[in-house]
């Protein structure tokens, strides 16, 4: 009873104040919780009417907190700077950014996870490396549209790739398709659809729908603007690489995706979860990771 009078005579009080933007927290949940049912007595009804009347009044179940309070509950949370070189070199190698990886190596002394075991810093040269600059090879070529080469590539790194993913083989070869579509060589284009892409689709409903769609840009003039355009579009081109990369990546016992960004969209999930059940400020921009103040 205590807590449905006080915000009975806050409410009032701060009405006859015209103060907007005004927040009151409680420790009697089931008061804040009366707020939002439609059966509840003559205080709590006369706050609704008060809260109901007033544009700037808003009742809210959801706790406050403030910049500082989430300030200090940050610095309580120890992240070892270990763990943090182990997040960027675990990204670097993913990645495939070979020279920024030699160089965080040398400079943070960071180990890499390779093959479920931890390497020192010191061997990483040796071991793994300069596999990277052979899987940066492959992805290089299919990005520049070169996809009898990254083929070669690929077999020379490990024939049991392709062998052993045939989803990732018709993909490189619909991407060689396209290419040969995009300069025009359509003679040779049909002929390669028919004997190389056609016997897989016929084993292959998922695989058909898509030489279909593939060989569809043949009927357009104008293949850049039409409905299917985008097949041409370099994005194309990334995407095969990317799935190339990551079936390379398997191969060589290695996560396929980078730690970073998962954490980050972890990140993004737990701020929304939270965001549920507390006002409080959150991180919006990622490129900056700085804290924004919630709206009142």
């Amino acid at each position: 009873m205590e807590g449905e009078i006080g915000l009975l005579e806050g409410l009032k009080w701060i009405k006859s104040l015209n103060y907007s933007q005004v927040i009151f927290e409680m420790d009697a949940k089931g008061v804040v919780d009366a707020l939002d049912i439609l059966e509840f007595g003559h205080i709590i009804s006369e706050c609704v009417d008060i809260l109901s009347s007033e544009p700037y009044f808003q009742a809210s179940s959801k706790k406050f907190i403030t910049r500082e309070e989430w300030e200090k509950r940050l610095s309580n949370i120890k992240v070892r700077k270990e763990d943090m070189n182990k997040l960027v070199m675990n990204f670097l190698v993913t990645e495939g950014y070979v020279e920024a990886a030699e160089k965080f190596r040398l400079e943070s002394g960071t180990g890499l996870e390779f093959k479920n075991a931890w390497i020192p810093y010191w061997k990483i040269a040796d071991i793994y490396l300069a596999t990277i600059t052979d899987r940066m090879a492959v992805k290089k070529a299919v990005q520049n549209g070169n996809v009898e080469d990254a083929i070669e590539k690929v077999n020379d790194l490990n024939p049991e790739i392709l062998d052993t993913n045939p989803q990732l083989f018709f993909h490189l070869q619909q991407q060689r398709l396209i290419e040969l579509i995009r300069h025009g060589k359509v003679e040779e284009a049909l002929e390669f659809a028919q004997e190389e892409l056609a016997p897989r689709g016929e084993e292959n409903q998922g695989f058909l729908e898509e030489l279909e769609r593939t060989v569809a840009l043949l009927a357009f003039e104008d293949v850049a603007n039409c409905p299917i355009g985008e097949l041409l579009d370099i994005s194309q081109r990334l995407k095969t690489a990317s799935e190339v990369n990551a079936a390379i990546l398997i191969s060589q016992s290695h996560e396929k995706d980078p730690k970073l960004p998962g954490l980050l969209k972890m990140l993004m999930w737990a701020q929304n979860q939270l965001g549920g059940k507390a006002t409080y400020p959150r991180i919006n921009n990622l490129s900056t990771a700085a804290l924004e103040d919630p709206a009142v």
